[in-house]
């Protein structure tokens, strides 16, 4: 039972962990914020705004100590939401459990470390994806070897269905990752042949669970049917055991609304039904979202709430103590028979492109995402999808819960980072005269922070495991950001597709449509300012990888006649500003989901003002309190999307309002 969680500094996550698991929480979930996860340090132009926003920040051993100081490594299960640094984040786990006395080969847990769907749907990659498969094949191997218990990847579905996935490419696309780690680390030559049970017995997965709760549950026995499959035909395993599908679940967040929020907890609950009534697919760990996640930050109040459904269910019902009641059952046998053929037909498109990495590059699996989420926004927006307290039943009495919006989420103190940042540079100013931070042992034995780094860089150009160099790095006190950038000088960096380009209209324009009306808008904005056509910049500032409503707003202005620019994630503020103008754009449209709208969006104001362009109209989308709507608002952003505001179209042609009132056009009778 866990809550996944972590904000602000170490510190103050390291007093929300003890307290969770006074509660009774059998387990740590660690949030990272985005720096530390993009493998980036606090100081980073591309970190201003983002530190402990969604996360804790981690940049260094000391950090590391920090945040799990008092608590028993060795005692503990640790999950750590952590992909494409993966490897440097278990390293400093695994010194400063050394540093307790812990016996390494005691330590449990997980790290996600799935890069595949960071390239599809969270963002928070770094390298190319052949280098980046070589972090988790080295990864994984060095844990089969050395932390036997450690499950060294996390597949995670669970941010496919986030991004559109149906339940069909939500198990297709996980299990060709799986696939593709496999085929690497076998081939990598650092596990023997007669251990291959081992590594597949390691390998754990992370899924979403939506409100349908039958499929839910139909999709659970299909992963296990065909992992089951997969890893008897493919890897010839036959311990049994070995075979397992091993899983653990963080319920959708995906369908949880910011109107009528009271209502997630129905649906939390409904959607862990999903994945713990049948016992044989019954999940090995869940951790559920707060009710008011659609808001903001939930605070440690919120997060007991969802730590105590789970506790309810566990302790005062009889669900745990039956076996399977769906056994037998002809209609979840012929929807599981159903999945499984589909799922699998999927998984051989795919190896015929050249398996998950190939079918990344090409673009394939992030414009099939872009598609399945755009029908799906287009079924709720025309009624067919409902949704309680968003498109049906919307009427409502005022709610005590969120009478206070403004004390009803968590916010971290902006001065956070400023406090982060100053202790960033006092560890660099003082890690190489400090024994401690060089593994508790005599300095001479170890590596300064540049000579570490020298042999991380030696080792990615060889083809040796890079796990022992990345322990010397956190033992010589490296940064996260100078390990990043160490690997980033020799693997290059990636910019993955967007998928917007080439996904197909999901939204019909008829005659007498919202849609076929907003066109008419577009032309007739178009035709008086006499541009040809209108230009919309979407933007993504920060490190927030979370690009699935960017695209769709992209998506739709692409379909009602705009002219899109839209470069992908993370950008800085003056590229954005740059790439306005150079575009000669008629409005700037930015999505943030992470929280750092105050810092970034000003910015992005300030510099169209300096730059002459003042009265170009900008638009903000995102998970933004309303207390920081108005002041965005004050600030000079002509308008504010939130969850609530879920119809698309209707969103297009407010755009074109603000486009029609900043350059002094009349109002048109033209109604969306």
């Amino acid at each position: 039972m866990r809550t996944y969680a972590g904000h602000s500094t170490a510190e103050a996550s390291n007093a929300l962990y003890r307290n969770n698991l006074a509660k009774g929480q059998t387990g740590l979930s660690v949030a990272f914020d985005l720096p530390t996860q993009t493998g980036y340090d606090p100081d980073h132009i591309l970190a201003r705004g983002e530190v402990g926003r969604v996360g804790v920040p981690v940049s260094h051993l000391g950090d590391m100590r920090r945040l799990f100081q008092d608590i028993p490594l060795e005692q503990m299960n640790t999950s750590m939401t952590i992909n494409a640094t993966a490897m440097w984040l278990l390293a400093m786990y695994q010194v400063v459990a050394e540093e307790q006395g812990a016996d390494i080969t005691r330590l449990q847990g997980t790290t996600q470390n799935d890069i595949v769907k960071e390239y599809l749907s969270r963002g928070t990659h770094v390298f190319p994806p052949g280098p980046s498969l070589r972090l988790t094949t080295d990864m994984i191997c060095y844990t089969v070897n050395n932390i036997p218990k450690w499950n060294p990847i996390n597949i995670c579905s669970y941010h496919l269905q986030e991004a559109g996935a149906t339940p069909v490419q939500e198990i297709a696309y996980a299990m060709s990752t799986a696939i593709a780690v496999l085929d690497s680390v076998f081939a990598s030559g650092q596990i023997p042949d007669d251990r291959r049970g081992d590594v597949v017995a390691r390998i754990s997965f992370f899924v979403n669970a939506g409100v349908r709760f039958i499929e839910e549950m139909c999709k659970m026995r299909a992963f296990g049917r065909i992992w089951d499959k997969i890893t008897r035909e493919r890897y010839g395993i036959e311990n049994a055991k070995q075979r397992r599908f091993r899983y653990g679940v963080q319920v959708n967040s995906l369908g949880l609304t910011e109107a009528q929020p009271e209502n997630n907890v129905q649906r939390i609950v409904l959607e862990m039904l999903g994945v713990t009534l049948s016992k044989d697919a019954r999940a090995r760990a869940v951790q559920l979202p707060a009710w008011n996640e659609a808001l903001g930050l939930p605070r440690p109040w919120d997060q007991q709430w969802s730590l105590r459904i789970q506790q309810v269910l566990a302790l005062e019902s009889d669900l745990l103590e039956y076996e399977d009641i769906f056994a037998g059952s002809h209609v979840i046998e012929a929807k599981v028979d159903s999945l499984v053929e589909e799922c699998l037909t999927e998984i051989d498109r795919i190896q015929e492109m050249g398996g998950a990495l190939a079918a990344v590059e090409s673009g394939y699996l992030k414009s099939e995402l872009v598609a399945s989420h755009a029908l799906r926004r287009a079924r709720i927006e025309s009624g067919e999808e409902k949704i309680v307290g968003v498109n049906s039943y919307e009427a409502t009495e005022p709610s005590p819960l969120t009478s206070d919006l403004d004390t009803a989420i968590m916010t971290v103190d902006p001065a956070v980072e400023a406090r982060v940042v100053a202790a960033l540079g006092e560890w660099r100013t003082t890690r190489e005269q400090a024994n401690e931070r060089q593994g508790m042992g005599d300095p001479l034995v170890f590596p300064s922070s540049a000579q570490a780094l020298d042999m991380l860089q030696d080792a990615a150009r060889s083809d040796e495991n890079l796990m022992e160099a990345t322990l010397e790095c956190v033992r010589a006190g490296v940064t996260t950001g100078e390990w990043s950038h160490a690997l980033r000088e020799v693997f290059g960096e990636f910019r993955a597709p967007t998928g917007v380009s080439s996904a197909p209209v999901a939204v019909t324009a008829e005659p007498g449509t919202p849609l076929a009306l907003v066109r008419e808008k577009v032309r007739r904005t178009a035709d008086e300012l006499g541009s040809g056509r209108l230009r919309l910049l979407v933007g993504k500032p920060g490190l927030d990888g979370h690009s699935n409503g960017a695209e769709q707003i992209a998506v739709r202005a692409r379909d009602a006649g705009f002219e899109v620019v839209y470069q992908g994630i993370r950008l800085t503020p003056e590229q954005i500003v740059d790439a306005a103008l150079a575009e000669d754009v008629h409005c700037v449209g930015l999505s943030i989901l992470s929280g750092s709208h105050s810092e970034l969006v000003p910015d992005v104001l300030v510099r169209l003002r300096e730059a002459g362009a003042p009265e170009l109209p900008v638009i903000v989308g995102g998970i933004i309190p309303s207390a920081d709507a108005t002041e965005l608002k004050r600030a000079g952003v002509a308008a504010v999307f939130t969850p609530k505001d879920f119809g698309i179209t209707e969103i297009i042609g407010r755009i074109v309002d603000e486009i029609r009132t900043a350059n002094k056009l009349d109002p048109l009778e033209v109604l969306a």
